[in-house]
């Protein structure tokens, strides 16, 4: 048995999730992505006050450890860190595009079908990867650089599920929707409770001191003329 405190901060959309044995408890949601930095721990004394339970009865915290938002990763990555050291729980990193993965499956049941998280990365780019029912990558997390051809060869193969904050820039590109279907979702921490139920029995635990977010890309800073 074990009990788990998800954060996610990886978009706009930051949650807070506590869950025992993969099954989620209660979990709170924060919209506005200036607001992560503060409502994040507030949230958890909120959980925890309300779920009567303490530091001590946990047994790791999780997080939405990317790719995505530059500094939303960077917030929620160093208070899981922060509160890891704190606390002496180890850490566990699950990826943001399979956690996405893990909640269309759930919403969605089709165990044929591959499933296509997008994150929006600015201009025709998206964070993306391809995962199967098993959430293992078929493509691997990558930065693409959407072009109407982008998934042919994957289309050609099997249904699949495109969905994100990136998924509707893909569909006014897509000149067939041939195998693809697009549905809806939302970011929550909810979707990592299984995948960190997982990663725990594995003791696939995070480096506290050297671990940092997946960012599969470099911070972009403009230049000033």
């Amino acid at each position: 048995m074990a009990l788990i405190l998800s954060i996610d901060t990886a978009t706009t959309t930051g949650s807070v999730s506590l869950a025992r044995d993969g099954k989620t408890l209660q979990t709170l949601v924060n919209e506005q992505q200036q607001d992560h930095a503060a409502a994040i721990v507030l949230y958890v004394q909120q959980i925890f006050r309300e779920q009567g339970v303490t530091a001590d009865d946990l047994d790791a915290i999780a997080v939405s450890a990317g790719p995505g938002s530059y500094t939303g990763l960077r917030v929620g990555v160093a208070t899981a860190k922060g509160l890891c050291y704190a606390w002496n729980k180890p850490l566990l990193a699950v990826s943001t595009l399979q956690m996405m993965a893990q909640g269309a499956l759930d919403a969605v049941k089709d165990t044929a079908a591959w499933y296509c998280p997008m994150l929006d990365a600015r201009r025709q780019e998206v964070f993306t990867a391809i995962y199967d029912a098993s959430l293992q990558p078929v493509m691997e997390p990558q930065a693409l650089v959407l072009e109407p051809n982008s998934f042919d060869a994957w289309l050609a193969q099997k249904k699949i599920y495109f969905f994100g904050n990136g998924s509707p820039k893909w569909a006014t590109m897509l000149p067939s929707i041939d195998n693809a279907e697009f549905i809806p979702y939302e970011m929550s921490a909810v979707d990592m409770a299984p995948l960190a139920e997982q990663l725990f029995h594995q003791k696939s635990f995070a480096d506290l001191a050297y671990f940092s977010p997946f960012y599969l890309k470099g911070f972009y800073f403009p230049q000033k003329h």
